[in-house]
Parts: C-alpha cells; structure tokens; sequence
C-alpha cells in the first residue's frame, strides 16, 4: 500500500517591502502641519508597492521597511502630486453649463475632454460670463508629511501583478 505524507504549499510571507509586495499601511498626511487625511479617518490603505499606487516620493522611501516599522517622510511637490501648473486653469463661458446648474467656488466637477476622457476639476470662480476651473490636482504644489506604520506584508496575486493594483474582497474584473 502507498503511503502518503501531506505537504503544504505555503506561499512564503514578504518580510520587507520590495517591488510587486502588497504592503497594508496606517497614515497621516500633513501639509503645513495640518493633518489633511489619515487611516484613522478612513482605515489602512492597501497598495501593490512599485506600481505607482501612491505618490513616487513615499513609495521610494518604503523600500526595506517590516511590518511594525514606523517612519516620517517629506515629500517634495515634484515628488507628490506635482507642481501647481497655472496652464491648467482655464476659463470656460458660463453658456457651457446648464440652465439648471448653479456654480460656486470650491465646487469639484468631473468634466470630459476632447476624447471623451474624465478629468476632476474644481470652480476657483464664478462670473456672469466665466466659469474658472483648476485642474490642478488640491495638493498640486505643495510639500507632503507622510507617517505610517506598516501593518501586514503579503505576496500580490497573478491578478493584482496582473492588474497593477491591490484587488480587494469585493473587486469587479
């Protein structure tokens, strides 16, 4: 008779973060020492590290981290969410909007483009004749302070590597 001896395929655990590792993390993000978001707010974020998920200037700064390691990071705007372009404010005729929609500053808009793309925008002001939008994106421009404590490391799947994101419990292919 055979004899069986039962053996586990047991997908090694990342130790540290490297390229293609989904790293769960908690957060805070300062600018100008006022706390602008954070995982207590919104919950640890999930991401495949070395696919641009977050801004290059952390991602860059993670590389070799363990779980339960904490850091402060500063990223400067060219490393963030770029620098604040004032080509990217444009005035559009106030004809162009419905009747039926009022415009106010501070108001954030999806708008599509020429080739149908979405782009987010948001009303800096409002005339009678001029509606002016930024697409700059809020944190265009401005210097980020990052804390995190990384919380669990894990191997991405073939899909997630895939995909070039963290697919999460309840993700529609």
């Amino acid at each position: 008779m055979r004899e069986w001896r039962l053996e586990l395929n047991n997908k090694s655990v990342p130790t540290v973060i490297e390229n293609d590792v989904v790293v769960t993390m908690d957060y805070e993000l300062l600018v100008d020492g006022e706390l602008i978001d954070s995982s207590q707010e919104n919950g640890p974020i999930d991401f495949l590290q070395g696919h641009e998920n977050i801004v290059p200037g952390l991602e860059r700064e993670l590389y070799g981290l363990k779980v339960g390691d904490s850091v402060s990071v500063t990223v400067s705007p060219e490393d963030g969410y770029g620098e604040y372009d004032d080509d990217a404010v444009i005035e559009v005729p106030r004809s162009e909007f419905p009747n039926d929609f009022t415009p106010e500053p501070g108001m954030e808009l999806e708008v599509r483009d020429e080739e149908n793309e979405l782009h987010e925008a948001t009303i800096l002001d409002v005339t009678d004749d001029v509606v002016v939008l930024d697409f700059n994106d809020p944190l265009a421009g401005e210097t980020l302070q990052f804390h995190v404590t990384i919380l669990e490391l894990r191997a991405a799947t073939a899909e997630e590597l895939e995909h070039g994101h963290v697919h999460d419990a309840g993700h529609e292919h």
